[in-house]
């Protein structure tokens, strides 16, 4: 799995790439890459001259391109070996989606960009493969993997719609890959079934049960003020599922959004002295405040348990705890699903990692992330150094704000430049600088296109999961907490020696008399063995503080 020779892939690898969680672990070869084309605004630029940022929070997101052929733009060009893994769009129309592959002047996919959502294989019938090609609260998502061998270019043409992403992930050079031809064989399209199937089945024991595997579980009571060890092994191997189950969703609302806090996770592995996995218990497995029912590939929860299905290698020995900062005593089952490895094969994987935090900027120039400042407005994500893989985020908005006391001519306060209040929180465009990067590889055009719905802005506000993207919770009309997941399986972003990843955030956290707009976020990514991040455990008062309301929270 580790080996630096260059490797063939069929298509049905590429297509287990999308659910293959073992291979987040293995580190990336020199050479391999992942990024982002958009639509985003080109105004936003890097001065190399003056090392400054200029019109970074630009926001006219909705047609920007690399450039145009005749009437049509051109949205991706890029050098393979590689693969497209998710194509997205807000609004895809009649204009055609073009892709020419190897450098033909033939394109091997020439239809109208809204049908490249609904369509597969060139057949009558729309296409059927509801976890593969998800509409999510009306963003369009296709994770139907395009490789090509040498060259992709993807031309949008006059008409096409507005806004796009293009993901897609570049393989060390002497890699072979099946270059697309426009359709899909039987065997292909069989991959791609099976696939759709392996999705919707996610958080279910029938997707993890394989021969090796064994599972380990036990029950704990945490004292209040106190912890209980979950898990002390020694030895080589890999944990790959663990599930929680506890009375939280039986309690209050109001309690269970506390509780969820009070109760941290923190696992660590070969013996580390800092923890690599810290968080409170509901925001880890995905989800806050409180217990919000969905299901994902690698997390989710209902009112009974939460399950995590990431994979989790060591060397030496793994040590899960949970800690109660509460004032009642708590009572956890645990089930954890393990494997041993040959711990020559463990020392080479790389590390889970999952933190939680809130305005963290750990050593940046906070001046330049200010209102004034050439970065504003960027809120870190994740910073971290060395060798490994960015897997995801569930971000938990906390944005509340005094009613106006105008009505409104349409529904709830208004739609588009018509609203009675400027309330949205999602415009923010997510931006990922990888090895040192000046200008980010992703460059997205806005908070909800990340996750992958679309006009959140206007109502309704609905509830929603997927394998990759989920909206477990949102008040009715958007006025309190939202909570919002995006996981990079397939189109996981690697890195060298540097990952700073950021999403933009307009509204301070106090934007007026009575109003706030908090983040925190619980980033997922793996890193190299025997190297440590710079996250800390956070302290109760704040993590309880961001569930607080208007000038009540900090």
């Amino acid at each position: 799995m580790n080996s630096t020779q260059p490797q063939s892939y069929s298509y049905q690898d590429l297509v287990k790439r999308l659910y293959d969680l073992e291979a987040l672990a293995v580190p990336p070869q020199l050479g391999e890459k992942a990024g982002c084309f958009s639509s985003f605004d080109r105004s936003s630029s890097y001065n190399a001259e003056t090392g400054l940022y200029e019109n970074w929070g630009a926001n006219d997101d909705g047609g920007g391109f690399i450039r145009k052929e005749g009437d049509s733009i051109i949205a991706m060009e890029l050098d393979g070996p590689g693969v497209i893994w998710r194509v997205w769009s807000a609004l895809p129309e009649e204009g055609h989606i073009r892709i020419f592959i190897d450098h033909s002047d033939t394109p091997v996919i020439d239809q109208p960009f809204r049908d490249y959502f609904e369509k597969f294989n060139q057949e009558g019938p729309p296409a059927n493969f509801p976890n593969l090609s998800p509409t999510l609260s009306r963003g369009r998502n296709c994770f139907i993997p395009i490789p090509f061998q040498q060259h992709c270019k993807v031309l949008l043409d006059k008409g096409w719609g507005a806004y796009y992403h293009i993901t897609y992930t570049v393989f060390p050079a002497g890699s072979i890959l099946p270059s697309f031809d426009g359709s899909f064989d039987k065997e292909s399209a069989i991959a791609l079934a099976e696939a759709d199937r392996v999705l919707q089945r996610r958080g279910t024991y029938s997707l993890m049960k394989e021969e090796g595997l064994s599972d380990e579980t036990v029950t704990v009571t945490v004292p209040a003020g106190d912890k209980a060890v979950l898990l002390d092994k020694q030895g080589a191997g890999a944990i790959s599922m663990i599930r929680i189950r506890t009375d939280l969703g039986r309690k209050s609302e109001e309690q269970q959004r506390v509780l969820a806090r009070q109760l941290t996770l923190s696992m660590k592995w070969d013996h580390e002295t800092d923890p690599s996995v810290w968080a409170p218990l509901g925001d880890f497995f995905g989800s806050a405040p409180g217990i919000k029912p969905y299901r994902s590939l690698p997390l989710g929860m209902n009112e009974h348990e939460m399950y995590s299905n990431w994979y989790m290698p060591f060397s030496e020995g793994a040590r899960i705890e949970i800690e109660n900062e509460g004032t009642e005593a708590c009572e956890i089952t645990a089930e954890i699903r393990f494997t041993s490895l040959p711990k020559s094969h463990a020392e080479n994987l790389l590390r889970f990692h999952a933190k939680w935090h809130r305005d963290e900027y750990l050593d940046l120039d906070v001046k330049r992330y200010e209102e004034e400042g050439d970065r504003w407005p960027d809120w870190p994500l994740l910073l971290a150094k060395g060798r490994g893989r960015f897997c995801g985020v569930h971000l938990h908005v906390n944005n509340t704000w005094e009613k106006p006391a105008e009505e409104a001519e349409t529904w709830w306060y208004g739609k588009w430049d018509r609203k009675t209040i400027d309330w949205w929180w999602g415009e923010g465009d997510e931006k990922f600088f990888v090895d040192g990067e000046s200008f980010p590889s992703t460059f997205g055009t806005g908070s909800e296109d990340y996750i992958g719905y679309a006009w959140a802005a206007e109502p309704p506000f609905p509830m929603f999961d997927s394998a990759y993207a989920n909206q477990p919770f949102i008040e009715p009309d958007a006025n309190g907490h939202t909570s919002v997941s995006r996981f990079h399986i397939g189109d996981n972003i690697p890195f060298m020696s540097s990952f700073e990843g950021f999403m933009e955030k307009y509204k301070g956290n106090h934007w007026g008399p009575g109003n706030c707009c908090l983040y925190a976020a619980t980033v997922y990514w793996y890193q190299e063995r025997g190297t440590s991040d710079a996250y800390k455990p956070v302290a109760l008062n704040e993590r309880l503080n961001h569930l607080k309301l208007g000038d009540e929270g900090n």
